[in-house]
């Protein structure tokens, strides 16, 4: 019984969309946004030079690059860590695949399309629970109107569910084999081998295609990818601890200001005469901005300020 290795690693991703073009190509038709009479019938492979490197190696970003014969240029990749510069990135690396097809000396008309296809192993789009995302520069008030060159599609793997694109099969067996092949699995589900384009993928992700030196590079992947989920879990961990201690100072501190302010308040109700001096001065010393201040104290900006001066205060 074959042991398969996951595909969404450096080794076997590469392996599978790096150097089967006609397995790139059923991907990349089942999941691009094309028109049928537009869909890709062959594709080139870049060389290796122009496939950006990961900056800082801090994240597992496995890049494939291409063009078509309608000169269509495509950037594939799998993104298993999702952080807030994935957007600079990819916009950064397609407009840099965009540029590079002109010479000094050509024309801007002999431009092509750059689309990229990032398939991500982490939400990021916590505001619905759509798995598929289509970028498009376009007109806000008549979104009809587009500007060509640049498109992007995000597929967040995590969300994917089969009965969504239960119209689209083959766009359905390619995600399900990027989301549920992996160690664990023991066989190939019939539909997946029924399909000849999976079905060799699956072939390629045996643990048997692999030397030794393969599999101990594969392992190690996934030790550093456990590594990473580690420190970045602690990260978040120190960070909402943080936030909870600033959040119960701030919450204390507030209290007390706007409980002296309260307690004079009522003590003037009383004909007591003490000041709001304190309360201004403790809310600087806490940390409150000047608006704070002054809903809690209903002192003038002009009164505030002079007791800042009294106190040296800024």
């Amino acid at each position: 019984m074959a042991r398969y290795l996951d595909p969404k690693t450096d080794l076997t991703f590469k392996r599978i969309f790096g150097e089967h073009p006609k397995l790139l190509i059923s991907f990349l038709n089942a999941l691009m946004p094309f028109e049928t009479d537009r869909h890709i019938i062959e594709v080139e492979y870049l060389p290796s030079e122009l496939v950006p490197d990961n900056p800082g190696k801090k994240d597992s970003i496995v890049d494939v690059r291409c063009k078509d014969n309608y000169n269509r240029l495509f950037i594939v990749e799998m993104q298993v860590f999702w952080n807030e510069a994935f957007y600079n990135r990819i916009v950064f690396n397609a407009g840099k695949a965009y540029v590079r097809q002109l010479d000094r000396k050509e024309d801007y008309h002999l431009l092509h399309p750059v689309y990229t296809l990032a398939i991500l192993n982490q939400n990021f789009d916590h505001k619905t629970e759509q798995f598929y995302h289509h970028f498009q520069i376009v007109n806000r008030e008549n979104t009809d109107e587009i500007i060509p060159g640049l498109e992007f599609v995000l597929v967040e793997l995590t969300k994917f569910h089969p009965e969504t694109v239960a119209d689209k099969k083959l766009m359905a067996l390619w995600l399900r084999f990027l989301k549920e092949v992996d160690e664990k699995m023991k066989s190939l589900p019939p539909e997946m081998q029924e399909n000849e384009y999976i079905s060799q993928a699956a072939k390629l992700c045996e643990e048997g295609a692999f030397t030794p030196e393969e599999l101990a590079a594969y392992d190690g992947y996934w030790d550093s990818v456990r590594i990473e989920k580690t420190l970045r879990e602690g990260a978040r961990r120190e960070g909402r601890a943080e936030g909870r201690v600033e959040g119960r100072a701030e919450g204390r501190a507030e209290g007390r200001v706007e409980g002296r302010a309260e307690g004079r308040a009522e003590g003037r109700a009383e004909g007591k005469t003490d000041t709001l001096e304190d309360i201004v001065v403790t809310g600087k010393q806490n940390g409150f901005t000047f608006e704070q201040i002054q809903t809690i104290t209903k002192l003038s900006k002009e009164q505030i300020i002079e007791i800042f001066k009294r106190h040296g205060l800024r």
